[in-house]
């Protein structure tokens, strides 16, 4: 479905048409009502513009920052970045925001109602065909993967929204009373907003991301900033737009592009309440030190992949592991990157039909295609220098991608899986090599007997991001001691068990840090965007007999 997409945004020379915020272009009633670029017309010669927003207001910038199409280099996107003498708006937008929020239990009750009403209308927007559509076409065109994967990512937003319509918005701030201790006095639990906050989250997932987070941020009451990647940001914008036609006020969100150096300026100096980050461990642990630890994370994950000792399905398992290994060429912050192999499986034909499944895959459809964090050498740099461990050996890939148009400062490659034995893996030389996250088309495999278990769960016990994990096995036994021994907050147990493909059903994020960030649920809305409150009421009456007591 894909491959007309492709192939048209290799030939520049179809008709340019320039689009501006005024522009109606052909497109469907629906579209046309917010969209202010066409999916389908992007290109080099038609480039489309991304401004921010500020105080209600979209405004753009003399430092325009020219995104490439990650499929054939051509300069096709113009990001209006705001520079460090840029950011005084935004500083004085957040801090007009009070501590204690937009609204609040005790505070403009109504637009919890409201919040739910914008996300019914969002919602029905997004379940139309020509509007999904539009948003999937421009995901792809920014962060390219399949239709299947890239409408996936709408399809979870859309159901997020549905999920908090109605009432559900102000059962977010359901409270709790408990009995005081004497005639008049009781305690009550708020859940209470922050005010200002911020939000930054990265490329791979441009729509979901940061809608999911930045509504959950609005539903409890507070004011955020967001900044996505300025390499995807154009889907946002969009979406910002989206949401004001079903309306969303417009001074409630800003939105800004920059660079890492003025985002970072910015929460300096306008000091929100509390900044979510979803991106990588490096830049995370940063800003924990220079936000003084008012931050939540959803950072990398080394995510793995444990098949136990029951033998099942061996289809369905390659499958799911190619799916979590490859899909979105394995840009996904949940994707398969460590793979343990019980030895019962060594005598099925596992890793054969993993080898058939990844070689299907192609840039045509986008089943495989860009890396937009690493290159072509430095991840076959990293293949090479697994290989020098004694015992490993290529199973698959390890090859660049050949006749195509990705720019070079992007990565192509065949999906790639290297064998590592499990005692090599444990030694205190190679075990930082053979975890480091490839934020690409590879994973590392090896295999375990039974009594190398122990092993295993250590080898697990000694990484330091515990996003997602999956323990392929029916034995309740041996799930029970996989999962009391780790700690991974997203965690699939049984046949069906896979890493990646979170819905908006259940929490999606880490555990076993106290900055962890969940999202989708109420309990990650409650526990990333709102803070406790306890309010003792206590009004009486004063006994008739009360006398003042002796000190104390």
């Amino acid at each position: 479905m894909f491959k007309f997409v492709v192939n048209r945004g290799v030939r520049t020379a179809s008709t340019p048409r320039i689009y501006n915020a005024f522009a109606s272009f052909n497109l469907p009633r629906y579209v046309s009502s917010f969209a202010t670029v066409d999916a389908e017309g992007i290109s080099g010669s038609s480039p489309a513009e991304v401004l921010n927003l500020v105080q209600g207001k979209w405004i753009g910038s003399s430092n325009l920052n020219t995104i490439v199409d990650p499929l054939n280099g051509d300069s096709f996107i113009k990001v209006a970045e705001v520079d460090e003498t840029g950011i005084q708006p935004f500083v004085e937008s957040l801090s007009s925001c009070p501590k204690h929020g937009v609204h609040n239990p005790f505070k403009s009750p109504e637009r919890y109602l409201m919040y739910g009403d914008i996300s019914a209308k969002a919602a029905h927007m997004l379940s139309l065909p020509k509007v999904s559509d539009f948003f999937t076409r421009l995901i792809q065109r920014v962060s390219p993967k399949s239709y299947q994967q890239a409408y996936a990512e709408v399809y979870v937003t859309q159901k997020f929204l549905e999920n908090f319509c109605g009432d559900q918005v102000r059962f977010l701030a359901r409270s709790f009373a408990v009995p005081g201790n004497h005639l008049g006095q009781q305690s009550h639990g708020f859940r209470w907003p922050y005010g200002p906050v911020a939000i930054i989250t990265p490329f791979n997932f441009p729509l979901e991301i940061p809608v999911l987070q930045l509504m959950g941020a609005l539903y409890m009451g507070n004011k955020p900033v967001l900044k996505v990647d300025s390499k995807v940001s154009i889907v946002m914008e969009q979406m910002l737009r989206l949401l004001h036609t079903c309306g969303l006020p417009v001074e409630d969100v800003d939105f800004i592009n920059s660079d890492g150096k003025t985002m970072n300026k910015l929460l300096q100096e306008a000091n929100p309440r509390m900044t979510l980050f979803t991106g990588s461990s490096r830049v995370a642990e940063k800003l924990a030190g220079d936000l003084k630890g008012k931050i939540k994370l959803e950072d990398a994950g080394f995510d793995w992949k444990i098949l136990g000792p029951d033998v099942h399905q061996e289809d369905y398992i390659a499958w799911v592991c190619d799916q979590d290994a490859y899909a979105c060429s394995g840009q996904k912050c949940s994707a398969q990157s460590l793979l343990f192999i019980h030895e019962n499986w060594s005598q099925t034909n596992l890793i054969s039909k993993l080898k058939d499944l990844a070689e299907r895959r192609k840039l045509e459809d986008l089943t495989i295609g860009p890396v937009l964090t690493f290159t072509t050498d430095s991840m076959l740099e990293h293949v090479n220098k697994l290989l020098e461990i004694p015992g490993s050996k290529l199973l698959f890939g390890g090859q660049p991608l050949k006749d195509h148009s990705i720019p070079s400062i992007y990565g192509a490659i065949k999906p790639t899986a290297v064998y590592v034995p499990l005692d090599e893996i444990v030694k205190g030389k190679n075990y930082e090599l053979v975890t480091k996250e490839i934020f690409g088309p590879f994973q590392i495999v090896t295999d375990y007997k039974s009594s190398q278990l122990p092993i295993v769960l250590d080898a697990l016990e000694r990484m330091h991001a515990h996003l997602t994990a999956a323990v392929v096995s029916n034995d309740p036994l041996f799930l029970q001691q996989v999962i009391g021994n780790t700690v991974n907050g997203t965690t699939y147990a049984g046949l069906r068990a896979r890493t990646t493909g979170a819905p908006q059903n259940h929490w999606f994020g880490p555990a076993g840090d106290p900055r962890g960030a969940g999202i989708g649920t109420p309990e990650a809305i409650k526990l990333v965007w709102s803070c406790h409150r306890e309010i003792i009421y206590d009004v009486g009456p004063v006994p008739n007999n009360w006398e003042i007591p002796p000190s104390t």
